[in-house]
Formats: C-alpha cells, sequence, structure tokens
C-alpha cells in the first residue's frame, strides 16, 4: 500500500497471499500473530521468524499504541491520509527529538501505517517493511523512523512525503500539471533507488513499482515506499526464486505473470511502464485508456514505441508541446527496451539510471515560448538537481 497523501483516497493493491513467500507453516504463523506478547518480545520472535537481524534494526524507534494514539488525534477521521491492503495511513505529529507525542502544526509531521487487525497478509508485509526498510538508507527509499507491536496492534511510522503520490499528480483531475523536467527528475530518482536495492548483496528486488508508491517531498524528489511486496533476489547459480504471483496488473511482467519466477528484471520491466504513464500521463490499467479496461498501457503503446514516426502520439497532450522531443523519443526508446518480452534483452538499472540522467533537459531542451523569468528559475533548478544526481551517481 502506497502512502498517498492530501485527499484520503482508497489505494488499488492487487496483492495475494504472502503464505508462499514464509519459511514457517501458515498454522504456527497465525499462532504467532494471535498470542499476545510483550512489545519487544513480539518484535523480537516476529523478526527472528523472517531471518531479522535485530542488531540492525535496533536504531529504529520503538512506539506504544498509545504513543502512535496521541501523535494522530485517536486516529480520527480528519487524520486520515489513505488507505489500502495493508490497513490505514494516517497524518501524526511527534516532537523532531524525542519521538514523543505533540500538538498537530508542532514538531514534525509523520506518516502512522496502521495494520487492520483481520489482516493476516498485512502482517506478513509489516515484517517485510521492517526487514527491508529497516534496515536500508537511501535518499530514494521513503524513511522509516519506527514500528509499534503491542498485543494484535502493528503500526509503522515513516517521514512524511509533503506532495503525495505520483499517482495523485499524473492522474487526478484538478492536480497541477507536472512538467516534463519534473517526470525526467523522477524517472532519474526511481532509476537510482532500483539500481541502489539492485545493487546489495542480497540483489532485492522490489516487485510492486507503481505511480502509487512512488512518493515526491516538497521539491518533487521522488522516493520509493511501500516494501512489504519485495524479496531477496536470487544467489549463487540460481537464476530466478520461484513465488507465487502477486503484484499489480499492468505492471507486472509476463514472464513473472506467467511463472512466478522472480528477477531484477521484473523491476525493469516495471520501471518501462511507470515511464510511460509519464510520458503519456495514462495510468498502467484503467477505464479512461484508449482500449478501455481490457487493453493495458503497454498493449497500447508498444505499436507507438516501435515507430519513430508515431512515437510521439503517445505524449501527454497536456504539455501542449512543452517539451523536448528528443528527449521524448529517448525515453521511449528506453521504455520500449525496458519492457522486451525477452527479460535477458533489458538493460539492468544501473544501464537505465545512465539512460535516464541523459533525458534531463538542459537550457536548450527549455521551449523558446517560455517567459524569461519562468525560463531562468527553470535552468537554475534543473542545473542543481543536474549536479546533485550526478554527484551521487559517482
Amino acid at each position: 500500500m502506497g502512502i498517498c497523501y492530501g485527499k484520503p483516497v482508497k489505494l488499488a493493491h492487487a496483492s495475494s497471499s504472502l503464505l508462499s513467500d514464509s519459511r514457517t507453516g501458515p498454522g504456527s504463523e497465525r499462532k504467532e500473530y494471535s498470542h499476545r506478547q510483550t512489545l519487544e518480545g513480539s518484535l523480537g520472535n516476529a523478526l527472528k521468524s523472517c531471518k531479522i537481524d535485530l542488531s540492525a534494526v535496533s536504531h529504529l524507534k520503538s512506539f506504544t499504541f498509545n504513543d502512535l494514539k496521541n501523535a494522530t488525534r485517536n486516529f480520527r477521521a480528519d487524520s486520515l491520509l489513505g488507505e489500502g491492503g495493508f490497513g490505514y495511513v494516517f497524518k501524526g505529529w511527534l516532537d523532531e527529538n524525542t519521538f514523543t507525542p505533540c500538538k498537530p502544526g508542532t514538531g514534525m509531521v509523520v506518516a502512522v501505517k496502521k495494520l487492520k487487525p483481520e489482516s493476516f497478509q498485512g502482517h506478513r508485509e509489516w515484517l517485510a517493511e521492517v526487514n527491508y526498510l529497516g534496515q536500508l538508507r537511501h535518499e530514494n527509499l521513503v524513511r522509516l523512523i519506527g514500528y509499534c507491536v503491542e498485543c494484535d496492534n502493528r503500526l509503522l511510522v515513516y517521514e512524511y512525503m509533503t506532495k503525495g503520490s505520483l499517482e495523485n499528480h499524473l492522474f487526478r483531475k484538478g492536480v497541477q500539471l507536472m512538467t516534463w523536467g519534473k517526470r525526467m527528475h523522477v524517472a532519474v530518482d526511481v532509476a537510482r533507488g532500483l539500481a541502489f536495492l539492485h545493487s546489495l548483496d542480497a540483489n532485492v528486488i522490489y516487485r510492486d513499482l507503481k505511480a502509487s508508491n512512488i512518493l515526491l517531498d516538497s521539491d518533487f524528489n521522488a522516493k520509493l515506499s511501500d516494501f512489504g511486496l519485495a524479496r531477496d533476489g536470487p544467489d549463487g547459480d540460481r537464476t530466478h526464486v520461484s513465488t507465487r504471483v502477486i503484484g499489480t496488473r499492468g505492471y507486472a511482467a509476463p514472464e513473472y505473470v506467467a511463472t512466478g519466477h522472480l528477477t531484477p528484471k521484473n523491476d525493469v520491466y516495471s520501471f518501462g511502464v511507470v515511464l510511460l504513464e509519464l510520458l503519456s500521463g495514462k495510468r498502467a490499467t484503467g477505464e479512461e485508456n484508449p482500449g478501455g479496461a481490457e487493453e493495458t498501457l503497454v498493449e497500447w503503446a508498444i505499436p507507438f514505441l516501435s515507430d519513430s514516426r508515431r512515437v510521439l502520439r503517445i505524449m501527454d497532450t497536456r504539455f501542449g508541446g512543452q517539451y523536448s522531443k528528443k528527449g521524448a523519443q529517448a525515453a521511449a526508446a528506453l521504455a520500449l527496451r525496458c519492457l522486451n518480452v525477452d527479460p535477458k534483452l533489458r538493460p539492468t538499472m544501473d544501464e537505465v539510471l545512465l539512460a535516464t540522467l541523459e533525458l534531463l533537459p538542459t537550457p536548450k531542451d527549455i521551449p523558446r515560448t517560455l517567459p524569461t523569468q519562468a525560463n531562468n528559475a527553470a535552468n537554475n533548478k534543473i542545473s542543481h538537481h543536474q549536479k546533485r544526481v550526478v554527484t551521487h551517481s559517482r
């Protein structure tokens, strides 16, 4: 479930059971879940059952349920930020130094994800979130601040992402249009986050890349959220990890849907879908798409991506031509490579990152029809962001 801010919105979450990923039987898991244990004892047993290094997550803040109840004003309806398969996300306020609850409008704003008591699937996703976000640190991953595990209550506390989800900015009516430059910066940030995950010794596969799981801060820097479906990739001589098919229609790679074989190239395919959404302003699936709900965005776009003379027809008409034609053609070519039906022919995320860096707008890409003042402001912002991205990539 993505942490979606702004007006409360129900989020699509097409996950099925995660039990196939467990190394213990479903009976023992349910017994553990229902057993009322102490705060630290429950966390310790839960994390050990998923082979999580307790010392690696010791830096996370351990909250009591009462702490988070007070921080969110008793989980009031007007504090609700979003809802999904895991449960609910509420806006809360904590003291920046002590992490104790404070009055709304003071301290720092946080997002509190609260598991639905009846959600057994959500409990396993909760464990996966602690497993990965509790150990990983990167500027393009949402920061996990702490957790609460008290009796049957399971909550997670994240940094608050001011601009909400990419999904809202691309598809919600009444939201200001995202410019070409902002969209390409988002593509770079997402590529950087995925490249980081794939570079780890565990070769982490994100498995749930979609617009609702990409969150934006006040400067439209993008971060990956919701690691409930993440898995360690294949190691040694293994070519894939076999899992039950879990994900979201329109984003999941066809070979994964067909076989359940999970590899980092599955994430590459999903990145190609998100890149298509950024270019076209259309959802991966939906009634409003040209072919209706039965046709995915990929199915509609592939004929255009394969024809250089027609490729610009996929571009978001709301741009009004205010984008780099060469940049759009390069982005479309990259999307086509990522969406190759043969995963072996898709680029790695390191290769994708290098390609997306080339898509960042430069002063010559700014349309001449823009006012001089806006042009200068755009140039200054772009230059600063390019410097930040290139410096990090070294």
